[in-house]
């Protein structure tokens, strides 16, 4: 039986390729990407996400963690994460609400039952999108959840960073009608400054992707000071405009959604400004001039 880590099924999804549906985030990704909207996907193993404005300070957690990992400092309840081997029995006994664990092991049976219970909604167009973390991370439970989408007709859409092995993709690349593909910087050292990781691999694998004749959607994260300059655009787009099967180029603008995720977990923050209109309306007439379709947004 097939099982893989997740952190959400998120139903009748509208921004995450066409239609309607049901999204689901696997949980871990090699990219450590500075603006991260969803922090909670980056590690490989479950997390103890901490929502401080819930808390009742009843302080039924000190007593029940085994590991004596939380503490009360200044009024405060604390954890401290060295200790901390999310063991869960904390989120069982808070009333509140206010300690979760992030992040499950599920098989295939199970996501596929909340999948098929969206199926009246899908049309001709809507139906499972893998997203992330990244899915390709975990690439046997990811081949078998889209085996079993093509063998009941559900359409499937992969929203990757496009950093793995090219035979990863490849063997996964033929159960896939649509590919959301992030495209961050062009400039080698500052994507792997900002990422944690070279963007070689990223691209040839976008290449390889174009000539299997495979439908691309474009996601381009748009973050001021970061990748927001007119030589990093212009890049990108040369190199798409060399591609056949781009529909679109979708800009994201950046927005803070990663940072009080990222404090609830305990992680460290980086925050950007947010583009300015004039800033995104600059980079659309930019992407258009080189005739490419582009929208804001999923």
């Amino acid at each position: 039986m097939a099982e893989g880590l997740i952190f959400d099924i998120k139903r009748y999804a509208i921004h995450d390729g066409p239609g309607i549906r049901t999204t689901v985030f696997f949980k871990g990704c090699p990219l450590s990407c500075w603006w991260c909207h969803n922090p909670e996907g980056q590690s490989f193993s479950p997390e103890l996400m901490v929502w401080p404005d819930r808390c009742l300070k009843c302080r039924t957690c000190i007593s029940a963690c085994p590991n004596s990992a939380i503490s009360i400092s200044n009024s405060s309840i604390v954890t401290e994460r060295g200790k901390c081997e999310v063991c869960g029995v904390c989120t069982a006994k808070c009333s509140a609400n206010a300690r979760e664990i992030v992040g499950k092991i599920v098989s295939a049976e199970e996501v596929m039952a909340e999948v098929e219970k969206d199926r009246e909604f899908y049309g001709e167009s809507g139906g499972l999108t893998a997203s992330g973390g990244e899915p390709l991370a975990q690439p046997v439970f990811l081949h078998v959840l889209l085996n079993r989408c093509k063998e009941t007709g559900i359409h499937t859409t992969v929203d990757t960073s496009g950093y793995m092995e090219r035979k990863t993709l490849a063997k996964i690349s033929s159960k896939v009608d649509l590919f959301l593909y992030d495209l961050k910087m062009m400039d080698p050292k500052k994507h792997k400054l900002h990422t944690g990781v070279s963007n070689k691999p990223i691209i040839e694998n976008l290449k390889m992707l174009d000539k299997l004749g495979k439908q691309i959607i474009i996601r381009f994260p748009l973050i001021p000071s970061v990748n927001s300059t007119k030589a990093n655009i212009s890049t990108m787009c040369e190199l798409v405009s060399g591609l056949r099967n781009i529909r679109r180029i979708s800009v994201l603008p950046y927005r803070q959604l990663g940072v009080d995720k990222a404090k609830r977990l305990g992680k460290g923050v980086r925050i950007f400004a947010k583009p300015s209109d004039r800033m995104l309306d600059q980079s659309l007439r930019l992407i258009k001039s080189y005739g490419f379709a582009v929208n804001v947004g999923g």
